[in-house]
């Protein structure tokens, strides 16, 4: 009888498994030929391939009989790191080191732990979204959040959709299609995205009347238009969000447009863009417009954002008199524009900070208060972590007095004090380390000054420190 075959040597197995980057070369074939090639970086894909081939080795030591060639091997691997690539989510957490407190690229406002907590408790089972409870019947969604509005605001009701831009196209859609509406040429303005005012106004069906001149529109030309636009039904006001007009400038006070609207039985809409609740003239905002202030000083209906300087999960609010909110409930389009239960759990969450006095726990709002010594501080501590762990000699690690910037088309002339901490590579191009930052996991999103990377903590979570300085290390590695 003879003897078994002995096992093959594992060692020799192991010598036959590709390179990560012949591996990685054959996977961008692979996925170059694809019908519909998904975009991934050469980084990411390395890494799927350096995961490959780790899951090969341990599949060769775990069974030490298997016969492979090293085109099987190459063939196995391919198939893992795809199947890598394939199971890696699209949407994923990033530090923001930009010091861009509303970085709309990076999502805007991070929401408060309130926030993330309702929606675990409302996302992971039933809720009663459109169900009232005590009656056992069906109800409106927009109710969980309607006495809050009421209660913050001043309004007699509020309504929300999926965002500004639509709060803007359903009231246009509802209180002046086919009609006339008034609005100064110094408020046209253009916001990310490529949103324009004129366009949307356009698409909601409501004529355009355009007043005034860019630096400079009175009342009295409010009422000029009047004369010769006999079918206005709307006078339209609108923050310019991303910008300011300064010097040899005019507009007429909200007070007057609304004196005006009511003797010639018109409504006043205003956008006020930013959502702004907190008290933040202590940092500089205190021209930022308040749908507070608005609606108090004559306003019928205001829109904002709320994922902006309030500090929200991203919906539009639109607030105001009851009869008009009604109207805009009865469009049949407002179906299209309506928010999710996440959305309203997570405004919900929100708003009761606010009434309960706790926008500290915003982090929109703790950024923006955060004290410059308090930075300095965090600046200073995260740079010795930085240099104790670098390898040495692989870049200059120093602190720079900067600004942050508010960002989401808000207080663009606004800048807060801050330190930044500098990387100045030895080894690396600045745009190559920042390229390494942003593949890392998790990615990392700085600023390049001067050929150096600029991470500035104001707008780095505490929670995320360790995550900064760990990628820091092993990008400069």
């Amino acid at each position: 009888m003879s003897s078994p075959a002995s096992p093959p040597d594992v060692r020799q197995r192991l010598r036959a498994l590709p390179s990560v980057e012949r591996l990685a070369q054959a996977l961008a074939r692979s996925l170059a030929a694809d019908a519909a090639p998904a975009r991934h970086t050469p980084a990411e894909q390395r890494a799927a391939a350096r995961e490959a081939i780790a899951r090969l080795r341990a599949e060769l030591r775990q069974q030490p009989a298997t016969e492979a060639t090293p085109a099987d091997l190459l063939a196995r691997g391919l198939d893992l790191a795809r199947q890598r690539l394939a199971a890696q989510p699209g949407l994923i957490p990033v530090i923001n080191a930009t010091g861009v407190i509303l970085h709309t690229n990076l999502g805007r406002a991070p929401l408060a732990k309130a926030a993330l907590d309702a929606l675990l408790a409302v996302g992971q089972g039933y809720s009663n979204l459109e169900y009232d409870l005590s009656a056992g019947e069906r109800s409106r969604r927009d109710r969980h959040s309607e006495a809050h509005w009421q209660a913050l605001l001043g309004c007699e009701a509020a309504l929300v959709v999926n965002n500004c831009a639509a709060a803007v196209w359903l009231v246009l859609d509802t209180l002046a299609r086919g009609q006339t509406a008034l609005i100064s040429r110094g408020e046209l303005v253009e916001i990310g995205g490529g949103f324009r005012i004129p366009d949307i106004m356009a698409k909601s069906g409501v004529r355009l009347c355009e007043v005034g001149t860019t630096n400079r529109t009175r009342l009295s030309d409010y009422e000029a238009a009047l004369t010769n636009a006999p079918d206005v039904r709307l006078i339209v006001r609108v923050h310019p969000s991303n910008f300011r007009l300064l010097g040899f400038t005019e507009r007429p006070s909200l007070a007057a447009l609304a004196a005006l609207a009511r003797q010639h039985n018109l409504l006043l809409f205003e956008d006020v863009g930013s959502g702004l609740l907190a008290d933040l003239a202590g940092c500089g905002l205190d021209d930022e417009p308040s749908p507070v202030r608005s609606l108090a000083e004559g306003a019928d209906v205001v829109t904002f954002s709320a994922d902006k300087l309030l500090g929200g999960p991203q919906a539009g609010i639109i607030a105001g008199r009851q009869a008009l909110i009604a109207r805009l409930r009865q469009n049949p389009l407002l179906r299209v524009l309506r928010a999710d239960k996440l959305t309203y759990a997570a405004l919900e969450a929100t708003l009761r900070l606010y009434r309960t006095g706790q926008t500290d726990a915003i982090p929109v709002l703790a950024m923006i208060r955060q004290s410059p010594a308090d930075l300095d501080r965090r600046a200073r501590r995260l740079a010795r972590s930085i240099r104790r762990q670098i390898p040495p000699g692989s870049a200059t690690v120093t602190l720079e007095a900067g600004q942050s910037v508010i960002g989401g088309g808000c207080a663009p002339h606004v800048q807060l004090p801050t330190t930044l901490i500098c990387l100045s590579p030895r080894h690396l191009a600045a745009e190559e380390l920042a390229a390494h930052l942003r593949c890392g996991t998790p990615p990392i999103v700085a600023r390049i000054v001067r050929n150096n990377i600029v991470c500035d903590p104001r707008t780095v979570l505490p929670a995320q420190e360790r995550d900064l300085v760990a990628g820091i290390v092993r990008s400069l590695a």
